[in-house]
């Protein structure tokens, strides 16, 4: 469910922000090495990412059976195969073991989640004590400034053309508000948000994302 695709732009295709977005993760999570979970990772764009730069075995999960199944094409292409399993499931109901993964991600996806609040939960049901989550969405903190503002200008404007609904919702469910809520409603005491979803092109934090971040205690 991680519905951006790089656009191509003059000159080639725009650069990889799920490269930009796993080096975040990397930074600001410190994850361990064992198993980590791309939740809502369609294609796998953000788990495959994270497996070249790791030792880690990555398990995509997403709704979209057609979609993993090119995820699983594109790790076998890139020599990855042996560390990525894919496994079809709704965020909100995980067929994992509780405290079994050392990692969760989703970039993208949670905006689509039938019920975030859950999702979230289930997160948290997952995860080992001391493995953290960073959900949400974004470009990442190092993707080039120019291609930022091409990407958020081509999304915004996408969004315009489906309707002043479309626009309510886009903004809605990337408020700061929004996330802080359905991390209460999962049962979270400890965690962080930033970054301000939702954003016009013309803001220069545009494109930054928002994300929940927090550590199974």
């Amino acid at each position: 469910m991680n519905g951006d695709v790089p656009q191509q732009r003059e000159g080639g295709t725009a650069p990889d922000y799920y490269v930009t977005v796993a080096e975040d993760v990397l930074r600001l999570c410190r994850p361990r090495h064992g198993v980590w979970v791309d939740l809502g990772a369609g294609s796998g764009g953000l788990g495959l990412a994270l497996a070249a730069t790791s030792s880690a075995t990555l398990v995509l999960i997403d709704p979209n059976a057609a979609a993993l199944a090119e995820a699983l094409r594109a790790a076998r292409d890139r020599g990855l195969h042996q560390r990525v399993v894919a496994v079809v499931s709704p965020a909100e109901a995980m067929p994992l073991a509780d405290a079994s993964v050392d990692l969760v991600v989703s970039r993208g996806s949670i905006f689509f989640w039938r019920d975030p609040a859950a999702g979230v939960r289930e997160a948290h049901r997952i995860l080992r004590p001391g493995g953290k989550a960073m959900l949400g969405g974004g470009l990442g903190s190092g993707y080039p400034v120019g291609a930022r503002e091409a990407f958020i200008r081509r999304r915004y404007e996408g969004v315009l053309e489906e309707g002043p609904e479309a626009v309510r919702r886009f903004h809605e469910v990337r408020r700061p508000e929004a996330f802080r809520r359905w991390a209460v409603e999962a049962g979270l005491t400890d965690f962080d948000v930033s970054g301000e979803g939702g954003l016009s092109p013309e803001d220069a934090r545009a494109g930054l994302g928002i994300w929940l971040r927090f550590t199974k205690r």
